[in-house]
């Protein structure tokens, strides 16, 4: 009759230490499940956008990140200035 408790408790012990390194795991990869849904969402773009990935990619490889950039801030200041001209020109006339 001994052997059976003893063997209940065994059990209990090793579920207890079963369940407390689970918890560990689980503590230990909280910070990178939000690292992983990122570059999954990041990876999702890439396939539903595949053709203006490839471009991009042979751009960069054609011209150089450097003078992308370049032509990238380039094309943004004159975006805002243009969009900064219209927008102010629509405010103007409203009464």
């Amino acid at each position: 009759m001994n052997r059976p408790n003893a063997l209940a408790q065994r059990r209990e012990r090793l579920v207890a230490r079963s369940a407390a390194q689970r918890a560990a795991l689980i503590a230990g990869i909280e910070p990178l499940l939000g690292k992983a849904a990122a570059l999954d969402r990041i990876v999702g773009t890439l396939r539903r956008y595949s053709v203006v990935a490839g471009v991009v990619a042979g751009a960069v490889a054609l011209f150089g990140s450097r003078k992308l950039f370049d032509l990238g801030e380039r094309l943004l200041t004159l975006y805002l200035l243009v969009r900064r001209s219209s927008g102010s020109g629509q405010q103007l006339r409203k009464p």
